[in-house]
């Protein structure tokens, strides 16, 4: 796993972590019942908060890329299993209604080879060559949003 998991806690779960005396980076040991007791979050938070660890634990993916997989109701690599990286990222394109960066293509190959390979050697930008070779000769969907993703209102510059 990472050395640090980037979690976006709050400053009450913050406080809660220290008063127990639990490092964010321990807090990626503990099973969603226990986050939820440990921080007194609900249920639902403490699952968000265990994806994020799980997602992140892959190299080079950030907190972003964790986030959008909770965005699409991902909790787990295991959820994951079995979906093609071309599937996963279309799909994430037409949840944001906009094209991605195509370094987040990248991502979704990374993702897919680390749940089948559990290899830890790989960074998502080792998957660019792969990613270009097969938009070469496949293209994109015909219902690929038009929009790029720097377009959109809530893009943060």
């Amino acid at each position: 796993m990472k050395k640090l998991i980037n979690y976006r806690l709050t400053q009450t779960e913050k406080q809660l972590l220290k008063n127990k005396k639990i490092t964010q980076k321990l807090l990626q040991n503990y099973a969603p019942d226990e986050i939820a007791a440990v921080l007194k979050v609900s249920p639902q938070r403490a699952k968000e908060l265990n994806a994020l660890a799980e997602f992140q634990s892959i190299p080079s993916l950030g907190i972003n890329f964790a986030e959008e997989l909770i965005a699409q109701n991902y909790y787990s690599l295991e959820q994951l299993k079995g979906k093609s990286a071309v599937e996963l990222f279309n799909a994430f394109e037409r949840y944001s209604g906009a094209w991605a960066d195509p370094c987040v293509e990248d991502s979704y190959r990374l993702l897919v080879h680390y749940i089948e390979h559990r290899d830890q050697s790989k960074r998502w930008w080792d998957f660019t060559a792969e990613r270009k070779a097969y938009r070469e000769k496949f293209g994109f969907p015909a219902d690929r949003p038009v929009q790029p993703w720097y377009e959109l209102p809530s893009y943060k510059k």
